[in-house]
């Protein structure tokens, strides 16, 4: 396997998490008899230019398809993320009814829904129909198709073009990155959302690896792969969302606007981290084993223990972790789209949340951990029969 920037050979092993199903492959009643396909989850590092990264053995085709199920909506703490993006940008970038925004991977309209509100022309492309059909019945026009530098050539230039949790799902980065300089005004400015590297790795964020995720994403790679396709990174911003992420901005290298201090500083950041040496990613493994360990000791210890969100990250944690349906009865989902379908490996069914309250477990472990504080509110009234909250993950916490 050779890095999917510089095309080095990849021989450094960040982390193994042995085999798993892809983590959004959630089965239906008549699938649980039938084989389920397994891909190595193995994460290497480029000890060229430090881009973490798994190999494409599940094609982005077959995951991101009409069967799709997830939908960005059902997080109130997401949607609130994404307002709030629309109020910051359409201020910092002076959008108006003359504007063009484009979102890569616009879900079921979440983020479009307070663009379209303020009258901006807006354009979402999506290459899954099960949430695109959602968004445009919120009256937001979407093109079903997956974003590439071909597919840039024909549409139009955008002043603010985002991508939010997409740039580590695609699997041709390169390529990616070059269409999004063909789809950007002269002065537009583009955006990009991912989950920090630095942040999976002090916090052993290892479940947010899974295969929708081709890469593993730090500054330091990142402007690399901008760099190489004309682009310049000028400004970022630390984010509490997903555990903790980053927004870069970026626009052509050769428009004028300075680079702010908010690059220098983070680049810095993580060069006393090591992320710019294989120092920074050794002793990973060892990490997750312990969590391993401990999550297995408290469950069997204690028993009564039932899963809240059908979440992808969760899938990696209960298949890493070898837990099956006959140590958890059952996770709960607020999505419709989830509920009477079963997780992929380890076949837990999944319900909807009045099945707490007629179950009234001891112990709910929160598979979304970084919706711990939204999910603990909603479900406080389980503190009524004694009930407590796990997560598993930086490491096992019971409140």
């Amino acid at each position: 396997m050779n890095c999917r920037h510089c095309n080095t050979e990849l021989k450094n092993v960040f982390c193994d998490l042995g085999f798993a199903p892809p983590s959004n492959s959630y089965l239906t009643k008549e699938q649980l008899n039938q084989p389920e396909n397994h891909f190595p989850l193995k994460v290497y590092v480029c000890h060229k230019c430090f881009l973490t990264q798994i190999d494409e053995l599940k094609n982005a085709n077959e995951i991101f398809n009409s069967n799709y199920v997830y939908f960005s909506s059902y997080s109130s703490t997401w949607l609130a993320h994404a307002k709030n993006t629309v109020e910051l940008l359409s201020k910092k970038l002076g959008l108006n009814r003359n504007s063009q925004v484009i979102e890569i991977a616009s879900n079921d309209g979440y983020l479009l829904q307070y663009v379209k509100a303020k009258n901006i022309p807006c354009l979402g492309i999506e290459p899954s129909t099960s949430t695109a059909k959602i968004a445009k019945q919120k009256g937001i026009k979407v093109i079903e198709k997956f974003f590439d530098s071909k597919f840039a050539a024909k549409l139009p230039k955008a002043d603010w073009l985002l991508g939010n949790n997409v740039l580590a799902h695609v699997p041709n980065i390169n390529d990616f990155v070059k269409g999004l300089k063909i789809a950007l005004k002269p002065n537009g400015t583009i955006t990009m959302e991912f989950p920090h590297l630095l942040n999976l790795i002090k916090l052993n964020q290892f479940d947010t690896i899974y295969h929708e995720h081709y890469s593993y994403l730090s500054l330091t790679a990142v402007q690399k792969i901008f760099v190489k396709q004309g682009l310049k990174i000028y400004a970022v911003d630390e984010l509490p969302t997903h555990g903790g992420s980053l927004r870069i901005y970026a626009t052509h290298t050769e428009n004028l606007i300075k680079i702010e201090n908010s690059v220098k500083k983070l680049l810095e950041k993580e060069k006393q981290a090591q992320l710019d040496s294989l120092n920074g990613y050794k002793n990973f493994q060892s990490k997750i084993k312990k969590i391993k360990t401990d999550l297995l000791k408290f469950i069997l210890a204690n028993g009564d223990v039932i899963a809240y969100g059908a979440a992808a990250k969760g899938n990696t944690l209960l298949n890493y972790c070898g837990i099956g349906a006959d140590i958890i009865n059952f996770v709960v989902d607020l999505s419709p789209h989830k509920q009477g379908l079963f997780l992929p490996q380890s076949h837990i069914p999944i319900v909807a949340e009045k099945t707490i309250k007629k179950a009234k477990p001891k112990y709910i472990l929160i598979l979304p951990w970084n919706l711990r504080g939204e999910i603990s509110k909603q479900l406080s009234y389980a503190r009524k029969w004694g009930a407590k909250f796990i997560v598993a993950v930086p490491k096992l916490e019971v409140w």
